[in-house]
């Protein structure tokens, strides 16, 4: 045969073969195959498994919401944070949370209980108080912001100019130097609120202002300032900046609005010391046939250090232990292993939760779901999750099985600052989703302690967080994390045409 005829004949081979193993693609079309080439069960398998748990997620609710677990998760937490106190970064009082978390832990019967050092950041406030000295004499009650800086030992006398944003600082920026820039920005969400307490000290010292007062991060107020984390910026120069109350933000608003001269004065005594050794606090209850695969439910320890951190986030870290115990309680072990992470260093950044995933994101394709709890114990909603949309209709099935508490949405885009490391490289997510209405009244103040705290909320957070959390242990398969077809198929097909 001459070359030519030769060169076409295998060509036609070769695209005989592709017809050939294209008229198999229908019936593996949108599935995939595994390893031992049988088919994956269909959705309608999955959701009869997850129908199978009703009896059992019915046990967990009647344990958490009226068996003898009633009211357990909110009486430990009443007594962690009297004895304890609020537990900033690096301090004494986190120190001593730690390891009361790590005596309780063991003392309940919980396995594999220990604790994995880290290094946080230690920032202490000092003494800090501020004075409005024109027009008349008036005591500013403030917070200094996590990581400022102190002022001068004699303190700060200045002008104050008060803007309403970003966008005024910077037309007014003529004005600003060596004046004491007061924020009063409107509250409309925390998170786009909170970058004036995040970057307002560095915006104004790029106009040279000498100081900062920002109007706290709040949704409401009762004369109260709330504090948090403030970040400098490279080559701009630290100043001191302290969170004042909504209500002197907004008086001195209109004093200025009037034309009023407003002279106030600052001092501060915050310091910043080497980062401190501490530890996130580990318990589990091991899988019994994939011991390896992790389901993980968390929270923070750490706190700030007014009020006494109940809120935020004394709830979503006891809630978290509560569903080891429940589920321990009723004699059950799940497939998987059920690991609670309480995390330290959360309020600086989640300093602790990402030295955590540097230490295990080897594994990373054994942890099944990472859930957080940092946005209250009210009265439950649902879950926010982060995943694909096979992941998403496993999820809603789970929530489905929450009917007797009436707690069933799904809502999109998991939050916690902690497993975002993980939700960024395809682990899915969730975290609860409660009633926010009054979260921010309290957040970071004085107001955070166990007065804000309802128990029989804290009994139907707890429910969910545990059913949700043994039933993704215990199912036959891990969630989905993307789609697989058979992506093989392309490189068989240079196979045929180019070989």
């Amino acid at each position: 045969m001459p070359s030519a005829e030769k060169k076409r004949g295998k060509k036609k081979m070769k695209y005989l073969s592709l017809i050939f193993f294209m008229s198999l693609l229908p019936q593996y079309a949108g599935k995939s195959l595994r390893g031992d080439g049988s088919h994956p069960r269909t959705f309608e398998d999955i959701k009869n498994e997850i129908a199978g748990y009703s009896d059992t997620a019915k046990a967990i609710i009647d344990l958490a919401v009226h068996g003898k677990a009633q009211n357990r998760s909110y009486e430990r937490l009443a007594v962690f944070a009297d004895t304890v106190g609020p537990r900033l970064s690096g301090s004494k009082n986190l120190d001593a949370a730690i390891q009361y978390m790590f005596s309780a832990l063991q003392k309940d019967g919980l396995e594999n209980v220990h604790l994995e050092p880290v290094k946080v950041p230690h920032w202490e406030r000092g003494e800090e108080f501020a004075v409005m000295l024109e027009p008349r004499n008036h005591s500013i009650a403030i917070l200094g912001l996590g990581s400022s800086v102190a002022t001068p030992p004699e303190g700060i006398t200045a002008e104050v100019m008060v803007v309403a944003s970003f966008d005024e600082l910077h037309r007014r920026a003529q004005e600003a130097k060596g004046k004491i820039v007061v924020y009063n920005q409107p509250f409309v969400t925390y998170g786009e609120t909170v970058r004036y307490r995040s970057q307002g000290a560095v915006e104004a010292a790029k106009v040279g202002a000498v100081a900062t007062l920002i109007r706290s991060i709040a949704s409401f107020s009762i004369d109260s300032p709330h504090t948090g984390w403030q970040n400098y910026q490279s080559g701009v120069p630290q100043i001191p900046t302290a969170c004042i109350s909504v209500e002197d933000a907004e008086m001195m608003s209109r004093m200025a609005l009037r034309g009023t001269k407003i002279v106030v004065y600052l001092k501060m005594g915050a310091r910043t010391y080497p980062d401190s050794p501490s530890f996130n606090t580990v318990a589990e209850i091991v899988g019994n046939k994939y011991p390896e695969q992790i389901v993980l439910v968390s929270g923070h320890l750490d706190s700030w250090d007014v009020g006494q951190g109940a809120m935020d986030d004394g709830g979503g870290a006891f809630i978290s232990w509560e569903a080891l115990s429940l589920i321990k309680d009723l004699g059950l072990r799940p497939k998987r292993t059920l690991r609670m992470v309480l995390w330290t260093g959360e309020e600086q950044g989640g300093v602790g939760a990402e030295q955590y995933y540097q230490l295990h994101k080897e594994n990373i394709s054994n942890f099944d779901i990472v859930m957080e709890s940092d946005e209250g114990t009210f009265k439950p909603s649902g879950l926010a999750f982060t995943g694909n949309a096979k992941a998403r209709d496993i999820i809603k099935e789970i929530m489905a099985l929450l009917l007797p508490i009436n707690v069933t949405d799904v809502f999109d885009n998991a939050d916690g600052t902690d497993i975002n490391y993980w939700m960024r490289d395809g682990v899915p997510g969730a975290s609860l989703r409660d009633d926010l209405s009054k979260y921010f009244w309290f957040h970071h103040s004085q107001g955070d302690t166990m007065t804000v705290q309802d128990p029989n909320q804290m009994n139907l957070c707890a429910a969910v967080w545990t059913v949700v959390s043994y039933v993704i242990a215990d199912m036959e398969e891990m969630l989905p994390r993307r789609e697989k077809r058979i992506f093989l198929l392309p490189s068989a097909f240079d196979f045929f045409l180019y070989q």
